[in-house]
């Protein structure tokens, strides 16, 4: 694609056959980006491990979105049902070119606002850009009927993880 410009559309599209393997080569630079904040190293291949990524494309209850900016890939979004009946985002992840242009704002909400419902989403604290982004998302879609919690996070995890920050509001209420 060519430049960057702030008319392209943003569209979110389920990430099945041909458009799997954006979201596992975007993968790649979101394990990337989240090892400073996780400590995850790659392994021998240079490849960095995301184990539980081929459960969004197979597993039902759970989905891989591709986030188009234009007709060029621009990130992912992995969801899943969490056991209390939320939708949870797993991940989002929007490449560095199109940060701060509102492209992961766009296609947040359009996510939430598209799925009336209860959703729960995690992030680490320690990465503050992930903390001011969500909060900012959630106040956005649902104003100040939200709220935050603390838990640790799902075992297996390696060790001195620091706890996961919640935030769960409804877009259905």
């Amino acid at each position: 694609m060519g430049p960057i410009t702030d008319s392209a559309p943003i569209t979110l599209r389920p990430a099945s056959g041909e458009l799997r393997s954006s979201v596992e080569q975007l993968a790649q630079l979101y394990r990337h980006d989240i090892s400073e904040f996780l400590g995850h190293l790659p392994a021998a291949d240079g490849r960095f491990g995301f184990s539980s990524l081929p459960l969004f494309f197979d597993e039902p209850g759970r989905e891989a979105l591709l986030i188009q900016y234009g007709t060029t890939p621009g990130g992912f979004i992995l969801t899943r049902t969490t056991l209390e009946g939320e939708t949870s985002i797993s991940a989002f992840f929007v490449v560095r070119a199109l940060r701060r242009r509102g492209v992961g704002r766009q296609a947040a909400l359009h996510l939430l606002r598209s799925r009336p419902g209860a959703w729960a989403i995690a992030f680490q604290e320690a990465n503050a850009g992930a903390a001011r982004f969500w909060r900012g998302i959630a106040t956005a879609a649902v104003g100040s009927a939200w709220h935050e919690e603390t838990r640790p996070v799902p075992p297996p995890t390696p060790e001195n993880l620091p706890d996961d920050h919640w935030i769960f509001l409804n877009t259905g209420a």
